[in-house]
């Protein structure tokens, strides 16, 4: 390929940070020394650079189909744009949907021989273990895989963490005045009371672990005065972001941000020892993928220098990369968790208990998914 085009898509990678949804990560909060970039338990980190597997997707067909765990369509915009000036010739089609809606999607499409998407890109941390067990997960190991953290990535290759999301609380910098909120444990002051948003924990799993570690911090009295304040609740991990945003409310819980953001009307926040929680969202490409070039093509983007130092949140999931120079990588924050929210996913029953104890104190989740009702099929 021509100079001028690899220019231009190297400069157009790094542009923009794709947000991800909603919406899952990390194993093990210790980062142990890197391994070799050559045959790692049978499988060789990719050797190609990004013009030669741009050749080899295009040449494949110059399709691509992702479905990326997330809120509204709109958490896409940028990947899609950023893609399309990167890689013109390959026709990218994003859906985003619930971690937890796109995983059952698949398992139907798979037993009903119509898969869709040839990566999937989801908070839902056990599928991704599940699926390997099962056998539907191409096993692969883009350029960077080597020093991508090792709570990030599947040590066969089955699945890697391309992004780090956190959640915690945020707040409106004007109207909560001088005396901010430091940690949940303030949020039940009576000033907040009718001034909190917040997305459903019993309809989100990590919102859901979030709450979860505020009860085991502060205790179920906490639950019960939070309760108290009367909290707005909503669908979608977007919507406490959205409320503070349009003034609705003063301070948003359980949703994801930015503590190297330079906002001035918001400030999402990342407490020196309270809890808040972060993962490395995972994807793989499916075995019987019909575009697995350009699914290949993807994930070695995703993963890029170029990609991982645009995150928007200042966090990589590469250990050789810094984004943001003020914030150390995010498995060095104990109150983090990064090792907790995985083990935590893979215990469905527990889940279930606490989705329903934590119903009696905020009342049963209402409303239509905030992405709207995709289907069987979206993306066909």
């Amino acid at each position: 390929m021509s100079t001028d085009f690899s220019r231009r898509r190297l400069l157009a990678a790094g542009a923009g940070a794709a947000l991800a949804g909603a919406a899952a990560v990390p194993a093990s909060a210790a980062s142990g020394p890197r391994t070799s970039g050559a045959a790692l338990f049978g499988v060789r980190e990719e050797r190609r650079s990004l013009d030669e597997l741009y050749e080899a997707a295009v040449a494949e067909g110059g399709k691509l189909v992702l479905y990326q765990g997330g809120d509204v369509d709109s958490q896409a915009a940028a990947v899609r744009t950023a893609w399309a000036t990167a890689f013109p010739e390959v026709e990218l089609t994003v859906v985003v949907d619930y971690s937890k809606y796109h995983d059952v999607r698949v398992d139907n499409q798979l037993a009903t021989g119509t898969l869709v998407p040839d990566v999937v890109q989801l908070q839902t941390l056990q599928d991704f273990t599940r699926w390997k067990r099962q056998g539907k997960l191409l096993a692969y190991k883009p350029a960077g895989f080597s020093e991508v953290h090792k709570g990030f990535k599947d040590p066969d290759g089955a699945w890697t963490a391309l992004m780090v999301i956190a959640f915690s609380f945020m707040y409106d910098i004007q109207a909560v005045g001088t005396d901010a909120p430091k940690t949940a444990a303030d949020l039940v002051d009576a000033r907040w009371k009718n001034a909190i948003a917040s997305s459903y924990p019993n309809d989100d799993d990590a919102v859901l672990y979030l709450y979860s570690l505020y009860q085991r911090t502060y205790g179920w009295d906490w639950v019960a005065a939070f309760a108290a304040q009367q909290p707005q609740f909503a669908r979608g991990t977007n919507t406490p972001g959205a409320a503070v945003t349009s003034k609705q409310k003063i301070i948003g819980v359980g949703g994801s941000g930015s503590a190297v953001s330079t906002s001035t009307t918001l400030k999402w926040v990342l407490p020196d020892e309270a809890p808040f929680m972060a993962w490395g969202q995972r994807a793989a490409i499916l075995k019987q993928a019909a575009h697995p070039a350009a699914a290949k093509l993807y994930m070695n983007w995703q993963l890029s220098e170029a990609r991982q130092k645009a995150a928007f949140n200042g966090w990589s999931v590469r250990e050789d990369i810094t984004p943001n120079a003020r914030l150390k990588p995010v498995w060095d924050f104990p109150n983090a968790h990064v090792d907790g929210f995985p083990t935590f996913m893979e215990d469905r029953a527990g889940i279930e208990r606490l989705k329903q104890t934590f119903a009696l104190y905020f009342g049963e989740v209402k409303g239509d998914p905030s992405p709207g009702w995709l289907g069987l099929h979206p993306g066909r």
